[in-house]
């Protein structure tokens, strides 16, 4: 019998960490406090699931749904776990209160782990009398069709318990990254923060339309980087590698590195600019709609590399 997870939040995170580790062939149960939330979750586990086994990523889906119970009672829905993934709300304050309900119901050695998009843990996590068992494992959304997870201790984590958590990680069928330090924003948001804020900035300043924008990574960078990363890129763009690279174009990412300013890019008149663009390309009422298309097209391109990628 594969460990026991437990989930705090049925909302769209822990809904899909359900799915990960059922899939993976591990029992898990979701807690939510509201049960209206959870008559809610299965029924959208259950449109999940049936979604990827038409997509030929996995095989039955109502195998993975009898892995996954509910359950509105903390006590009892985190009995028995060998780690618990917390998915509750980006605060600081409510993690505090939640981790502290979660120390009380279980047991000393489980690993506590948050879905936290940019909080350091040791905010949240200072006061209890067991933060060694405490850290981080970030997915991006939706983590059954992006595998990616970081993974990221504080000061005061054990390494049994990073090395647990990365373990269970690829057990199930994640990749997960270590963050060696605690950093806001950890790396994934950190790297999309730097291109959001450029791209809102040649938005913002007239360079290029939203549609552009959008066309430039679409076509261009986001082709690459698919399959390798940035500086796999770079080592393959330049005859000798990364160090002939730098000496190519450093030069040129130093000079518009120093043309950037320090203003806020995120100003609500240029997201308001933005909106506006976007709302004549897609109406508020087809969001729903094209989120479904984005979950297709990435079950087409895992299935695809599934198949063609050696590593």
């Amino acid at each position: 019998m594969s460990a026991h997870i437990g989930i705090v939040g049925a909302g769209l995170i822990g809904r899909a960490w359900a799915i990960v580790f059922a899939r993976a062939g591990m029992p898990v149960t979701l807690y939510d406090v509201d049960p209206g939330a959870l008559d809610m979750a299965r029924g959208a586990i259950l449109q999940s699931l049936d979604d990827l086994q038409q997509a030929g990523l996995i095989e039955d889906g109502k195998a993975p749904l009898s892995l996954i119970e509910m359950e509105s009672d903390l006590a009892r829905a985190m009995e028995g776990a060998a780690y618990i993934q917390e998915c509750g709300p980006e605060n600081i304050e409510a993690k505090r209160r939640i981790y502290t309900d979660l120390e009380r119901v279980a047991a000393d050695d489980t690993v506590l782990a948050s879905s936290t998009s940019g909080i350091a843990a040791s905010q949240f996590t200072a006061h209890l009398r067991h933060p060694e068992r405490c850290l981080v494992a970030h997915p991006v959304n939706p983590p059954y069709l992006i595998p990616l997870v970081e993974v990221v201790p504080t000061p005061a984590t054990s390494e049994s318990a990073v090395n647990h958590t990365m373990r269970l990680m690829e057990q199930a069928r994640q990749v997960p990254i270590l963050v060696r330090k605690e950093v806001q924003g950890f790396i994934l948001n950190r790297l999309q923060g730097a291109l959001l804020n450029e791209a809102l900035r040649l938005f913002r300043d007239g360079y290029v339309s939203a549609e552009d924008l959008d066309k430039t990574v679409k076509h261009g960078l986001g082709l690459r980087w698919s399959f390798m990363g940035p500086f796999e890129t770079i080592d393959l763009n330049a005859p000798s590698g990364v160090v002939d690279y730098g000496e190519r174009y450093g030069p040129l990412y130093r000079d518009v590195d120093q043309q950037r300013g320090d203003d806020n890019p995120w100003d609500t008149t240029t997201l308001a600019a933005l909106d506006k663009e976007r709302r004549e390309r897609l109406p508020t009422d087809d969001l729903a709609d094209r989120q479904a298309w984005r979950d297709r097209r990435l079950m087409a391109l895992m299935a695809h590399q599934r198949r063609f990628s050696p590593s």
